[in-house]
């Protein structure tokens, strides 16, 4: 991390904080600054942006990681559904914050329920801040990796914002990780 790496080839990418969609042309520098739950945050010259696990290729990164991650995935594929749920939640990060949004404290509910026959997840999470731009694509990570699980019909996830999210409700490890305790 931090030395320029020139995109080998054109990549869309998300704008921090704003949530807005821009086109990074090849031989873009970037720095990679964070390389959490299968996306990259990289800082531009106009900014930081988030790019997508699938344009990793891009950035000419090895994606040992992400085997590592389909090996444990296997590893629960047994596991009940709630927990292969949870570990899916797990995997999503805040592309400004090195803590994955279960750590956080920002998913406030997790359901699992038979409706007509189908498996439906409804998540229920929050933000550290109500105006943040990512919210709508940190939400859309939380469904896509509850809908990569084997039989789940549909996953719903809804932002709230009741009660408050404040730093208490990180977990011990998220607080370990950002260096509070």
């Amino acid at each position: 991390m931090n030395e320029d790496i020139p995109l080998t080839r054109e990549v869309d990418a998300i704008q921090i904080p704003s949530g807005d969609t821009i086109t990074l042309p090849a031989g873009t520098p970037v720095v990679v600054t964070q390389t959490l739950g299968g996306t990259y945050t990289v800082a531009t010259s106009s900014g930081l942006v988030r790019i997508s696990s699938q344009d990793t290729d891009a950035l000419g990164i090895d994606l040992e990681e992400k085997k590592e991650k389909t090996e444990e995935a296997n590893r629960l594929k047994d596991a009940p559904v709630e927990q292969q749920v949870w570990h899916q939640l797990k995997q999503v990060f805040d592309p400004e914050i090195p803590v994955d949004i279960v750590n956080l404290g920002l998913v406030y509910d997790c359901a699992v329920s038979e409706e007509d026959g189908q498996t439906i997840v409804n998540v229920k999470m929050t933000l550290t801040a109500p105006g943040c731009g990512m919210g709508p694509v940190i939400a859309a990570d939380a469904q896509a990796r509850v809908m990569t699980l084997d039989g789940i019909d549909d996953a719903k996830v809804e932002l709230v914002w009741d009660p408050p999210w404040n730093q208490d409700m990180i977990s011990e490890e998220g607080k370990m990780k950002l260096g509070m305790i």
